[in-house]
């Protein structure tokens, strides 16, 4: 045990105790900037719901500039932790407020995992849609359909008292059937009434209710060009669901697509990745291309 044998070993116990000081205070760095990134999607979102992971990766490349998907399941853990510390109640007064439109978490939790979407959920995201191409769209309200089969057309004469319908060239309207959301789209300046299911159901009854609507509402609006010449439609070859609980997100698919011009290059893999980033629309007021 001479000096220098001495000597070497107190410089291998200080490097030890370095690196161990300095590996410890970078987790505390990481940990406290991994946390304040989720501080902000807990304000932005009111949960962790949309949060995917390429946001993750793309916050902490921009943060560190290193690419960390080599710790996926590091940072996995801290998010499993921070979801621990931070129970729902904790956000359960978060609101989203747009137009007459307002969700609270009980809505906006039907986008997590495979819940059902409810009739808030779809409207205000359709009123989203409408807002994104004002003049070329016009989205009914869920319940419209409901009120027209209940109350007829003097139940829903109201609704367009500040809209021409046939100055537009799409009207999206979402159909809710006890457990099952479909789609109907009139085409205006074609004069077509498509239907659109992910299951592949055919509703016939409900375009022809629409159809009937129409027919109504021309004349009531002194439109006599429209009072002839309605196709109907059903469209195949669409975007099918592989579950039972995805109707309603495959319906908001169909709207967007259809006001925005945009193919439906979607499948039911899609699935997780679209309802995260309605959750985010919803919340930032806008559409995300």
């Amino acid at each position: 045990n001479t000096p220098q044998t001495r000597a070497v070993n107190s410089l291998q116990v200080f490097c030890l105790v370095w690196f161990v000081c300095f590996f410890t205070c970078l987790c505390f760095h990481f940990s406290g900037i991994f946390k304040g990134f989720l501080d902000e999607v807990m304000k932005k979102y009111g949960s962790l719901v949309p949060l995917c992971e390429k946001d993750v990766m793309g916050r902490l490349k921009e943060v560190f500039n290193e690419d960390f998907s080599h710790r996926k399941p590091f940072i996995t853990r801290e998010i499993m932790k921070y979801r621990e510390k931070h129970p729902k109640t904790s956000t359960c007064n978060f609101r989203v407020f747009y137009n007459k439109h307002m969700l609270d978490m009980d809505d906006l939790a039907t986008l997590e995992g495979q819940n059902w979407l409810n009739d808030q959920i779809i409207n205000m995201y359709g009123e989203l849609i409408m807002d994104a191409v004002p003049e070329k769209v016009h989205f009914f309200n869920s319940f419209f359909h409901r009120q027209l089969v209940t109350k007829g057309y003097n139940g829903v004469k109201r609704w367009t008292k500040k809209v021409d319908l046939f100055k537009k060239t799409l009207l999206l309207i979402p159909i809710h059937l006890e457990v099952h959301w479909s789609l109907i789209t009139v085409n205006i300046p074609s004069r077509i009434i498509s239907f659109y299911d992910s299951q592949g159901i055919h509703f016939k009854f409900c375009v022809e209710n629409i159809r009937k609507y129409l027919l109504t509402e021309a004349k009531e609006k002194n439109r006599p060009e429209f009072l002839q010449g309605w196709q109907t439609a059903v469209t195949k070859c669409i975007p099918q669901q592989k579950n039972d609980s995805d109707c309603g997100v495959f319906v908001l698919q169909y709207c967007k697509c259809l006001a925005l011009d945009q193919p439906f290059q979607f499948s039911q893999e899609d699935m997780p990745r679209v309802r995260k980033r309605i959750y985010k629309e919803l919340c930032e007021r806008q559409l995300i291309d």
